[in-house]
């Protein structure tokens, strides 16, 4: 095949080159122009929901109500009240465990150490981790202080709950939607989850882990990290809209 004149070959060049151009500046300012701001995946909600119809500036619209984690009152390993206004603002992640457990427990605690460690940075301030004991009669704030001291656990990021037997059981069951109840037919007499449940600043439910591995952890981080993501990207939108209304 006789080679394409020179001529030819030269337009080629210059019509490529002036495609990659125009594809690099589209990359370059597409976040900018708007298209690039509704790939984000936002976590999910889980738990019960509800669709209503709501007044927002005089016109109503269809929303959704996302299942919240209940108002909460227990007591610290240092035998201090920690209530849901202590967590105000804050990512949690909670779980559900005993002292006294030797079978999952252990696993449970030491993952959730490691997600302490691994999120051990500035930017991850707004992390709380919540562990509810199910066995309160035995776990009194002296034994989960030592349960926590052991395990080397951040006492500003990491707090131990005790309570009430039936607030603490009820907010498994109901707030977080996982077991946490006396069972005489299990080990150690008590029946909780191995999940680990992640809770948004709005008292949402945005995704269970398997507590019990290093998977689960690392997957719980990683939306962790997705979560604070999230925000961000809602803030600046709320913050584009409030503008275009100015």
């Amino acid at each position: 095949m006789p080679a394409a004149p020179s001529g030819r070959r030269r337009k080629l060049l210059v019509l490529g080159g002036i495609a990659a151009f125009v594809l690099a500046l589209f990359v370059f300012f597409s976040p900018w122009l708007g298209f690039a701001r509704h790939r984000f995946n936002f976590l999910p909600y889980y738990g019960p929901k509800e669709v209503v119809a709501v007044d927002r500036d005089g016109q109503v619209v269809i929303d959704t109500l996302y299942h919240t984690v209940p108002p909460f009152r227990f007591t610290d390993q240092y035998g201090l009240p920690f209530t849901d206004k202590d967590a105000a603002g804050k990512i949690i992640v909670a779980d559900f465990f005993f002292t006294r457990c030797g079978t999952i427990c252990p696993k449970m605690s030491v993952q959730m150490q490691q997600l302490q460690l691994k999120l051990d940075d500035p930017a991850f301030d707004e992390v709380l981790f919540l562990s509810h004991t199910v066995d309160p009669e035995n776990d009194t704030p002296e034994v989960l202080h030592e349960y926590a001291r052991k395990l080397q656990a951040d006492s500003a990021r990491w707090r131990f709950l005790t309570g009430a037997k039936a607030d603490l059981y009820l907010q498994g069951s109901e707030g977080y939607h996982v077991a946490a109840r006396e069972e005489v037919m299990q080990p150690g007499g008590f029946l909780h989850s191995e999940l680990f449940v992640l809770v948004d600043k709005d008292r949402h439910i945005r995704g269970y882990y398997d507590g019990t591995t290093m998977k689960g952890m690392n997957d719980c981080a990683n939306d962790i990290k997705m979560l604070l993501k999230e925000e961000k990207v809602k803030r600046a939108e709320a913050e584009r809209a409030r503008r275009s209304q100015q």
